[in-house]
C-alpha cells in the first residue's frame, strides 16, 4: 500500500460518503425511513464483517464501546432518520447538508476542550457556516429570523434531527482517538446502530411499506447504499494509515458542495441559487476552521 493508493482510496471513501444521503432516502421512499434505514445498517455490518472480520469485544476499552458507540450510533440513526423523515427530496437535500456543519463543530469543541490551538480565523469560519445554513433556510428570501424559522418548522423532527447529528458526530470525532487506545470498533459500532434501528422499528410502531424485496429496483437500491457505508468506512480508514492526510482533510471540507450535486443528480431535483450559495458558505467556513488548525 504506496501513499499515492493510500490517499485515492481516500478519495473514493469522500465520493461514496457523498453519494449516501441520497440513496438513503430513495430506499427510504421504498421500504419506510425507519425499516429502511434498519436493512441498509444490517446489510453494510454483514459487508464490514466479511470486509473486515469479528474482533472480540473484551479486546476494545470498555468505556470506547459503551461512549464510543452510543455516540456513533446516536449519530448515524440520527441522520438516517433525518433523511427518510423529511417531506420530499429538496427536504432531504437541505437536512443532507445541515449534517455537514459537524467539521466546523469538531474544530470548535476540540478547542474549547484545549486539545487544538486555533488562529483568528476561527470565528468567521464558524460564522460563515452557520451563515450558510441560514441562508438555505431562509429560502433566499434574505436573512430574516422569520423567514428562517417559518421553513425549519415545516419540519421540526427532519432538521432537529440533522442538526443533532452534526453535534453527536463532531462529539465522536473529539472523544473516539482517546477512547479507542489504538484500536477501531467500526464493525461492532454498524451492528448496534443496526440493532437501535431494528428495536425502533418493533418499539416504535413504524410499518413496512409494501414492497417486494425481489424487485431489482428495490434490491439495487439496498445494496448501493450499503456498499457505499460499508466501502467508504473501509476505505478510510486504510486512507488514514497510508494515505497523504493533508490532501485528504481539504477535499473533505468541500464535500457538502459535492453531496449536495450528488443529490440533485441522484434524486433529480433541481436546487435553487440560494441553496447552491448556501452550500458554498458552509464549505467556505469549514475551510476556515481548518486552516485555522494548521500549523
Amino acid at each position: 500500500m504506496t501513499q499515492t493508493k493510500g490517499t485515492l482510496l481516500g478519495l473514493a471513501a469522500i465520493g461514496l460518503w457523498s453519494t449516501a444521503p441520497s440513496l438513503i432516502r430513495l430506499f427510504s421512499e421504498t421500504a419506510g425511513a425507519v425499516a429502511g434505514a434498519a436493512m441498509i445498517y444490517t446489510l453494510a455490518s454483514v459487508m464490514l464483517v466479511a470486509l473486515r472480520g469479528w474482533t472480540p469485544l473484551r479486546q476494545y476499552p470498555r468505556r470506547y464501546l459503551l461512549i464510543g458507540g452510543a455516540l456513533f450510533a446516536g449519530y448515524e440513526v440520527a441522520l438516517a432518520l433525518a433523511l427518510g423523515y423529511a417531506q420530499d427530496r429538496t427536504q432531504a437535500i437541505e437536512v443532507g447538508l445541515l449534517n455537514y456543519l459537524w467539521p466546523c463543530l469538531t474544530v470548535a469543541l476540540m478547542v474549547l476542550g484545549g486539545r487544538q490551538r486555533a488562529t483568528v480565523w476561527l470565528a468567521p469560519g464558524l460564522l460563515l457556516s452557520l451563515l450558510g445554513v441560514a441562508w438555505i433556510l431562509s429560502g433566499g428570501e434574505g436573512l430574516s429570523l422569520a423567514h428562517i424559522v417559518a421553513n425549519a418548522a415545516r419540519n421540526p423532527v427532519s432538521y432537529g434531527l440533522a442538526a443533532g447529528g452534526a453535534l453527536l458526530w463532531a462529539t465522536y470525532c473529539c472523544a473516539a482517538k482517546p477512547l479507542s487506545q489504538g484500536t477501531d470498533a467500526i464493525v461492532p459500532f454498524f451492528v448496534l446502530t443496526s440493532a437501535v434501528l431494528w428495536v425502533k422499528f418493533a418499539l416504535g410502531g413504524a410499518t413496512l411499506l409494501p414492497f417486494s424485496v425481489s424487485s431489482a429496483t428495490a434490491a439495487g437500491l439496498l445494496c448501493a447504499a450499503a456498499a457505499v457505508m460499508a466501502l467508504g468506512y473501509a476505505s478510510w480508514n486504510r486512507a488514514l494509515t497510508h494515505g497523504n492526510l493533508a490532501l485528504l482533510a481539504a477535499v473533505s471540507y468541500a464535500a457538502p458542495v459535492l453531496s449536495s450535486a450528488f443529490s440533485a443528480a441522484i434524486l433529480r431535483t433541481a436546487l435553487t441559487a440560494s441553496f447552491w450559495q448556501g452550500a458554498a458558505l458552509v464549505t467556505a467556513g469549514s475551510l476556515c476552521c481548518w486552516w485555522a488548525t494548521r500549523k
